[in-house]
């Protein structure tokens, strides 16, 4: 956080603390010794304080200039009193308007600024959620009709996912508080489920902001929804306030947290214990030695006074925050038996493997079998410990598992055999995972489907694509249920194999098991044909789809237009699609653009981004595959233009786009513009590929500054990331080589830079490419620089070299030299007598025939 912030931050804690200070204490000892008495009422002089205190931060900063159509929604919503709306009659017509006027907010179209004088929009907000009942009885007709979908459908955590998303847009778009006052004059009483969208966009709006005024802004947003949640009787869980709270640790806002946790005790008298391991948390944020020693003592002389679940929740804190002194001081003076938390205890056995602590986990897993912990659990802690150990080999992993089973008379369980299968599929140790899912089969175990399905991803991911096979077996042997998302990777992973027949048989095997085939597993085959350039079997597999009635979905529409060879087959697709009523996602957005450009149809491409379906969020991600598709294709002029324009509008470029923009730049006036674009990368696989690309760009180019600069800075991040720079320096030498003897002197100053100053030893292909450019540029002198640097890496002369400096001192014209060099070369290999043959010709013979002329002429 900026210094500035800080302050800003800063004057908003002492507002804060000014109007909590009579209900909130400044320290835990004293929050755990309340712990135990009932939390007090706030007085009535505390509340004005607090209200005229929230009256103060009431006025929203000047906010910063936005776009037109924005501009006017603000404008809009500004003069509309959202508490002061009156109910309207319920017409069809006035239902029209709601949702004209809710879909051109939300979509931001330019129509929200001239709004209809007739019917205002604090009319059509007064139009109840169901149209044609009375406003007041709109609880229990909301009732009737969940129970209505309740018959009809099941509800999932992906319909939460769908509504937060909603939520997210409405806040967006108008803000927290209209959003808030549309939900509830809609008929939509603010719920739990409401209210944690809100203050979850208020979170993301603080952490993404660099502006201190807009931070305040969305900290008090947050502290008025709380109180809206008390006032309305809910209590306050730790799903609503946690976000908030990790927040605010996030950001070492110790005098704000204290604030706030008096706002959540008074909304929740038990959250004590977990405010507890909040607090904790952010004293290790700020490096508060002497406070997190505090806390620890108040736990350790506190006896029973303090609640088990607060040492709990400090104990937890201590488990992530890495704090080995503190977390064996309380450790010692805790009952681990007594602990209500499995997942706590679970957390201290990970920190035990992170300090390899196998003694004391052995001391409290017979302390835990010896209370009756129950075998399941006790199995589950040590496979905790086990994973925690770091940089522990797979191999040894497993072993260690067995061993402290056998060691505790204890069977694994089910799922601690699974946590050990995530962890060798994690690290992509497949075939390993395998093995411990037949060792489960053989014990008798019960194997999940999840399980399989992280080996399956671990397959994809590792390119061991034929243990499809292995793992269907195992599927089928077992008589265990797969589900479509199992089918769909196993398809995916026999196309990978470009075995289609197989891909196809698994298909067919869908009846057997009773499950339906979705547009996914069919779009897996469409796209291995499409990649391999089979197009007429990739447009048969739509057809099978339609004669298997299933309907495709945007993906598949997006491969057909992608691979379309006309723009007649790509609109009579894009056409279908609307008929179909499939959504038009941003993946057929791209489509369209790159079919479009590769139809050379380039305008055509640039008209699709004036779509107004187009979703804001989307926007930067199209405009970056359009200037992908113009750099491939030979419009480099308009696709670095868009690419400024798309900085000037405060987009960011996607790193695939960044990289076609280096990769064709072929401008030799500076390598400013290829810097610019390398900092709009922040992947670090792509960011490593973009670096490469400049730096040879450079050395082409004759800059050798920047090209240094990037070295350094690849450099570092190799050594970051276990990473070997010398590859690349072959790389970069190897080209020195093949250019022309006037980038010789770059290649020479780049190893000194290269030894001296990253002092990296160069590799024997590197001095072997520079060898090969001194001979090309004919130089001697730096052919000899060379050839001592390979004696001074300690890499022994070997034919090929010595060829090289017999060429050289050829070239020269130092034949007494190359003569006694020639006699150390071995000539057993006729390969290397042809090469000898072949230099004596070029430059001795030729040199005596020129000699002899001279003599004649003369």
């Amino acid at each position: 956080m900026s210094a500035s912030k800080a302050r800003v931050l800063g004057g908003l804690s002492s507002l804060f603390r000014s109007a909590s200070k009579p209900c909130v204490s400044a320290t835990t000892t004293t929050a755990a010794s309340a712990a135990a008495a009932s939390p007090s009422p706030s007085s009535a002089v505390e509340n004005s304080t607090l209200k005229r205190f929230v009256a103060v931060l009431d006025t929203p900063p000047p906010k910063k200039s936005t776009s037109p159509q924005l501009a006017a929604v603000d404008s809009t919503l500004s003069s509309l009193n959202l508490d002061d709306l009156e109910d309207y009659s319920d017409s069809e017509e006035e239902g029209n308007n709601l949702s004209r006027h809710i879909t051109s907010i939300l979509t931001g179209d330019d129509s929200v600024s001239s709004i209809d004088s007739e019917i205002s929009l604090e009319k059509v907000l007064d139009i109840p959620w169901f149209p044609g009942i009375s406003y007041n009885n709109i609880s229990a007709r909301r009732k009737e009709v969940t129970r209505e979908r309740k018959q009809k459908w099941f509800f999932k955590s992906s319909q939460v996912n769908y509504f937060n998303r909603l939520v997210q847009m409405c806040a967006d778009r108008i803000g927290t508080d209209a959003a808030f006052a549309i939900f509830g004059k809609l008929g939509r009483e603010t719920g739990l489920k409401e209210y944690n969208a809100l203050i979850k966009v208020c979170i993301e709006k603080a952490r993404s902001s660099s502006d201190e005024e807009v931070t305040l802004e969305q900290i008090h947003r947050a502290f008025r929804l709380f109180e809206a949640m008390k006032e309305q009787g809910f209590q306050i869980e730790e799903g609503t306030y946690g976000p908030f709270f990790s927040f605010l640790v996030d950001m070492g806002l110790v005098q704000e947290f204290h604030f706030f946790c008096g706002v959540i005790q008074d909304g929740n008298p038990y959250s004590l214990s977990r405010l507890g391991y909040y607090e904790m948390l952010l004293y290790i944020k700020v490096d508060d030695k002497e406070k997190i020693q505090e806390l620890c003592n108040h736990i350790v002389t506190g006896g029973e006074e303090n609640p088990p679940s607060l040492k709990e929740n400090y104990l937890l804190a201590l488990c992530e925050g890495d704090l080995q002194k503190e977390f064996l001081q309380l450790l010692e003076n805790i009952d681990i038996t007594k602990f209500s938390s499995v997942d706590c205890v679970a957390s201290i056995f990970k920190s035990l493997g992170k300090l390899r602590m196998e003694a004391l986990a052995e001391k409290f897993l017979i302390a835990l079998k010896a209370c009756d912990h129950g075998a399941e659990n006790i199995t589950n802690f040590l496979c905790s410990y086990i994973i925690g150990i770091p940089n522990l080999v797979v191999e040894d992993a497993i072993t260690t598992f067995k061993n402290l089973h056998a060691k505790l008379e204890v069977t694994p369980s089910s799922a601690s055999y699974e946590k050990l299968i995530r962890y060798c599929s994690d690290l992509l140790k497949v075939h390993m995972a395998l093995n411990l899912v037949d060792e489960m089969l053989e014990a008798g175990l019960t194997v999940s489907i999840e399980a399989l399905h992280y080996i399956l991803h671990a397959c994809e991911e590792s390119c061991n694509f034929n243990l499809v096979d292995r793992v269907y077996a195992v599927i089928r042997h077992h008589k265990l249920k797969p589900n479509s998302e199992t089918f769909r990777v196993m398809i995916s992973l026999r196309v990978r194999m470009k075995d289609f027949a197989g891909a196809y048989s698994m298909l067919s095997d869908l009846e057997k098991l009773k499950l339906t085939p979705t547009a996914s597993m069919y779009n897996a085959i469409m796209g291995g044909y499409f990649r391999e350039k089979k197009i007429d079997k990739g447009l048969y597999v739509f057809k099978q789809m339609e004669e298997a009635n299933v309907k495709p979905d945007s993906k598949t529409f997006s491969y057909l237009i992608t691979n379309c060879e006309s723009e007649e087959d790509m609109i009579e697709y894009y056409e279908e699609m609307k008929r179909s009523g499939v959504p038009v996602t941003k993946n057929v957005y791209m489509a369209l653009i790159n079919a479009y450009a590769s139809c050379g149809q380039f305008q055509k491409a640039k008209q699709v981004l004036t779509d107004e379906g187009i979703p804001a969020k989307s926007v930067s991600e199209i405009k970056s595959v359009l200037i992908q598709a113009l750099a491939s294709r030979g419009q480099f002029s308009d696709a670095l233009n868009m690419y400024k324009e798309i900085k000037q509008a405060g987009y960011n470029l996607e790193p695939k786009a960044a990289i076609s923009l280096i990769e064709h730049y072929q401008s030799d006036e500076g390598a400013n513009t290829m810097l610019e674009l390398l900092e709009e990368i922040d992947d670090p696989e792509y960011w490593f590929d973009g670096c490469c690309r400049v730096i040879l760009y450079c050395v082409r180019h004759k800059h050798l500054s920047p090209a240094v600069d990037l070295l350094k800075q690849l450099n570092d991040k190799c050594h970051t990331y276990e990473l070997a720079l010398e590859p690349f320096l072959d790389e970069v030498f190897s080209l020195i080589g093949d250019l022309e003897p006037s980038h010789l002197q770059t290649g020479i100053d780049l190893l000194r830079i290269v030894k001296n100053e990253f002092g990296i030893t160069p590799p024997r292909k590197s001095l072997d490419f520079l060898l090969h450019a001194c001979v090309n540029a004919k130089s001697l002198q730096n052919a000899q620089i060379v050839w001592k640097e390979y004696q001074a890496a300690g890499l022994p002369h070997n034919i090929l070299n010595f060829l090289r400096m017999y060429q050289a001192l050829l070239t020269a014209g130092d034949h007494k030299a190359a003569k006694i060099l020639l006699t150390k070369i071995p000539k057993d290999d006729p390969h290397v007598r042809c090469v000898i043959h072949a230099c004596q010709a070029t430059y001795i013979d030729s040199t005596s025939k020129n000699m002899k002329k001279k003599k004649l002429k003369k």
